[in-house]
């Protein structure tokens, strides 16, 4: 059994499954690398815990601090989660479009949560969540859209995890896949696969609904989390391959077939991702591998028309 002294210790060395049933047998194999098994249920436990961290160490967090984050929901969640076991305040500043789950479980940890019109976005959030760092004495905003901890995190321990489990599965990585919000997950995991493998592919995804990456306007869509509706400056546009464009019907269909044909429950922008990942695998030999990333659980989408009955 695990003893650990504390909940940041179990950030990290997340599980790679393998597909069996989704995924056509003539094609690469696909691994998901289930980010959902981080301690408050995503990827984003990682970057909340290294912004921290860093923040720490130059002296902009100590005793009494406030956080002050705009999220789109699941770096709220890390960020509440390693505030309340360090003994900071936390409010979190986001648009009124989240699910209520992912409202809840910002209280459930003790944020304050403001939330600020839909239609205004994340770069709505993001202006009110600056004008509160001002107001607030003692505040401090890990700004995660340009904070390089954020990649840094996943340079860190991501990359490292998927080289060491490619170690054990003993065929060569292809290809990675992942969607882009911050960009946080791509660019430090992209960066250090590449310079590991130097022929892999990177995929990035993007809702077709909002296709910023793509030189295209911003718009609505359904895969929460992904495209802020700008290009963010944590996103390493050098370190992806090809943009994949999805539509909101196709992710959600791939995720409400990974919970009943995989037992896999996962969100809408890891159905999006697993989508990519099982396209790119097409293209791809048997011999290959092909690792995509589920950024979060599918139980943060129950109240969600993902997986309204």
């Amino acid at each position: 059994m695990k003893v650990v002294q504390n909940i940041a210790e179990l950030i990290g060395d997340t599980p790679l499954v393998k597909l069996n049933r989704l995924n056509p047998s003539d094609g690469a194999d696909v691994y998901i690398k289930l980010e959902f098994y981080n301690p408050s249920k995503s990827v984003k436990d990682r970057a909340a815990f290294q912004m921290i961290l860093e923040a720490e160490k130059e002296g902009l967090l100590k005793e009494g601090s406030t956080i002050i984050e705009p999220t789109s929901g699941n770096t709220g969640i890390g960020l509440a989660m390693n505030a309340a076991a360090r003994g900071y305040r936390s409010i979190l500043v986001m648009p009124d479009t989240m699910t209520q789950e992912r409202i809840n479980l910002l209280k459930a940890y003790g944020a304050e949560v403001v939330l600020t019109p839909g239609d205004e976005k994340m770069p709505g959030a993001i202006e009110k969540a600056k004008e509160l760092t001002k107001e607030i004495p003692n505040s401090f905003m890990p700004m995660q859209f340009e904070n390089d901890a954020n990649p840094n995190a996943h340079r860190k321990t991501t990359a490292l995890e998927i080289i060491d489990a490619m170690e054990q599965i003993g065929k060569p990585l292809s290809a990675f896949v992942a969607t882009a919000g911050t960009g946080g997950t791509i660019t430090g995991t992209g960066e250090v696969l590449k310079d590991h493998y130097p022929d892999i592919q990177v995929h990035v995804v993007e809702p077709a609904g909002s296709p910023v990456l793509s030189g295209g306007k911003p718009g609505k869509h359904k895969l929460v989390g992904t495209s802020p509706g700008f290009v963010p400056d944590t996103l390493n546009t050098e370190v992806y391959d090809k943009i994949h464009k999805i539509e909101d019907e196709q992710a959600y269909d791939i995720a409400r077939r990974m919970a009943r044909e995989e037992g896999i429950l996962v969100g809408p922008s890891s159905g999006a991702a697993c989508y990519a990942a099982i396209e790119v695998a097409k293209t791809l030999s048997p011999d290959d591998v092909v690792v995509c990333i589920a950024c979060d659980t599918g139980e943060r989408y129950l109240s969600s028309d993902l997986f309204r009955f």
